[in-house]
């Protein structure tokens, strides 16, 4: 085989590859999985392991799944109007927000934990400035 026709196989060997990763990285991204986790894609937030905060949040989220009690009853529980935008628009009631106690704090503090009711699981520790969305599961 000739060097010319050596290069155009490689070229044309080199294309494929370029053409099948390309339409097959929409497949896979557009594949559901079950390690996706809820609110995620819908926000386009950034995923963190619950684990991963402070350890209040996963205290905190341990009361969202027993119903309680809360260290705030007049707050915890009330509805998140997201008037800031930060997370998917939804209508009114759909979030129910819960005081994360910041230790040393003398009052709520900044933190709080946001449940969508398509069990989305939100963070905030700048008084909802900014949210990560919560993978319970880690």
């Amino acid at each position: 085989m000739s060097s010319r026709k050596r290069i155009t196989s490689a070229l044309v060997g080199l294309v494929a590859l370029v053409v099948l990763g390309w339409f097959g990285k929409d497949v896979v991204a557009d594949s559901p999985t079950s390690t996706e986790v809820p609110g995620a894609s819908q926000s386009g937030l950034q995923v963190q392991q619950l684990s991963k905060l402070p350890p209040e949040a996963g205290k905190t989220y341990q009361l969202i799944v027993k119903g309680g009690p809360f260290p705030y009853p007049g707050k915890d529980g009330s509805t998140f109007g997201n008037r800031e935008g930060e997370l998917p628009k939804q209508k009114s009631g759909y979030y129910k927000e819960y005081t994360v106690p910041t230790p040393g704090s003398k009052d709520r503090g900044a933190r709080r934990l946001v449940t969508g009711s398509q069990e989305e699981v939100y963070y905030t520790g700048d008084h909802y400035e900014s949210f990560v969305v919560v993978d319970t599961t880690g």
